[in-house]
């Protein structure tokens, strides 16, 4: 498998309120929602897509508002941070804007030499912003926020986890390195992909499992080139005792899943076809998109969705 995973792909969670969230990432965080669609198996739940201008791989937030859901209890087994990277020397920027925004938790520190802050999102899901550099990313500043300091993508995500050794062979098979250790985190680093390459696995070996709820994040996914490579991923995960789903049509990507060994959802996505293949994109997000099957029930669903902006 080495050298077939291009980094993080997308991470989805989930949300109580579909329109709290669509302001917290367009007006808060400044990013573009580049897909309004429904989810697959519950198409009276909206499945949003934020990210940079197009929805490179790597820039990628999306969510499925489920409405009057209780909040997720934070535990182990479940990816416990978000990471976003922005320029450097923006922090200060970010600090004051938040602010403005109501956001809270706002936290400010360093790991392994980065600069970061924490925050919360709506439903109490933990988010950082970690200053790092361009390499060649360009932020969407559609929404507000300059160029200067605006969200250039995803930088990693953090596990918690109860015990990271089996996680952490799971990353090295999949062409991670292990790269440093801080207290109980380990920090693991692809290169030769996109700019969202480091995961972190937190040890917390007394903490009680986490519970499923809004701000949850439900999945993590990886980036493979395209289906060729995919499909390569998941005989190698196989061959190695994986259970992994067949491959599955999600439009703007094709997309497999298997669970791992610390309890979290691991998807593997493509970087084809993009979420330009049904909209042009000056216009990105701004339709509800269907997917074909649901297309004939197009007025029933837009009926029982929820306005957004």
């Amino acid at each position: 498998m080495e050298k077939l995973i291009k980094g993080l792909h997308h991470v989805t969670s989930m949300a109580a309120d579909a329109k709290e969230n669509n302001q917290f990432f367009t007006q808060a965080l400044g990013l573009r929602r580049v897909k309004k669609t429904v989810n697959f198996d519950a198409p009276e739940v909206y499945h949003l897509y934020y990210g940079d201008e197009v929805g490179t791989p790597g820039s990628v937030m999306t969510y499925f508002p489920l409405g009057r859901m209780p909040r997720g209890k934070r535990g182990v087994g479940e990816v416990g941070v978000t990471e976003f990277a922005v320029p450097k020397g923006t922090l200060d920027f970010w600090q004051e804007h938040l602010a403005e925004k109501s956001v809270i938790g706002l936290k400010a520190d360093s790991f392994l030499g980065e600069n970061r802050m924490e925050f919360d999102g709506p439903d109490g899901e933990s988010f950082a912003l970690v200053e790092a550099d361009p390499e060649g990313r360009t932020a969407w500043t559609g929404d507000g926020i300059g160029s200067g300091e605006a969200i250039l993508g995803l930088h990693g995500a953090r596990f918690r986890l109860r015990d990271a050794a089996a996680t952490g062979e799971l990353l090295q098979f999949m062409g991670y390195e292990k790269e440093d250790t801080a207290g109980s985190v380990i920090r693991y680093r692809i290169d030769g992909g996109n700019a969202a390459r480091t995961v972190d696995l937190e040890e917390l070996p007394d903490a009680r499992h986490a519970n499923q709820g809004a701000g949850s994040v439900h999945h993590i996914a990886f980036a493979v080139e395209d289906r060729v490579a995919q499909l390569e991923v998941r005989e190698a995960l196989m061959d190695t005792g994986y259970q992994v789903t067949p491959v599955i049509d999600r439009d703007y990507f094709w997309a497999i899943y298997f669970r791992t060994p610390g309890g979290v959802l691991f998807e593997i996505a493509t970087n084809e076809p993009g979420f330009d293949r049904d909209e042009d994109t000056a216009h990105l997000g701004e339709a509800l998109k269907l997917p074909e099957r649901y297309r004939p029930c197009r007025d029933q669903i837009e009926k029982r969705l929820p306005e957004i902006a």
